[in-house]
């Protein structure tokens, strides 16, 4: 009995020693192009970084996701398995009535560009699955809704008697160019035709 004790109480000991010193010992292999390598002063947490809109800015290009409503489903189209497994497509909601976080001005001017567009409760919606990755098509369609209020946060600007007399006399030259052109091609037509003789 007291030598199964004292192997018993060895073995113990030798498990310690084993599992110490696996914890000890530094790993086996480590990149030249590890994280640790490229960023050593670098906690390597991923984070959000907070972001402040300047309020002197119609609109800075910063959307908050929190606010968007947002939709997964499968893909169509070639893609394997991986089409019936992972949901890839993206559909983004966004309701512009709601939206605190653009101009007044910008929200009529969507009103105005996609009107047609809204569902009825008034949303625009925004689909993509362009990959097969469902964050890449997530930032496709924030791109594109990024895009479309970028287009309703620009002013036309009105053009001047000078520009407009300037685009008047283009006009001109390229529609008598293009009768000039019309002629040209109709006298060369003419000249291939036989000469009509006259009976008398």
């Amino acid at each position: 009995m007291a030598l199964t004790c004292s192997r018993l109480f060895l073995i113990q000991k030798l498990a310690q020693n084993v599992h110490y010193t696996t914890l000890m010992r530094p790993m086996a292999y480590k990149s030249a192009i590890s994280l640790e390598t490229l960023y050593p002063n670098s906690s390597l947490k991923l984070t959000t970084p907070t972001f402040t809109p300047d309020p002197k800015e119609k609109f800075s290009g910063f959307i908050p996701i929190e606010k968007l409503d947002i939709t997964y489903s499968a893909s169509s189209g070639p893609g394997g398995q991986n089409v019936n497994k992972v949901h890839t497509k993206v559909d983004l909601r966004f309701k512009v009535k709601d939206a605190d976080w653009i101009h007044p001005e910008i929200k009529e001017r969507l009103l105005q560009l996609h009107g047609k567009k809204l569902t009825k409760d008034g949303y625009i919606i925004i689909r993509s699955d362009a990959t097969r990755s469902q964050q890449l098509n997530l930032a496709d369609c924030m791109q594109k809704l990024r895009n479309i209020i970028r287009d309703a946060a620009v002013t036309k600007r009105e053009v001047s008697p000078e520009t407009e007399e300037r685009i008047r006399q283009r006009h001109l030259k390229a529609s008598r160019l293009r009768v000039a052109i019309k002629r040209e091609e109709s006298l060369k037509r003419a000249m291939r035709q036989p000469p009509t003789s006259i009976d008398l």
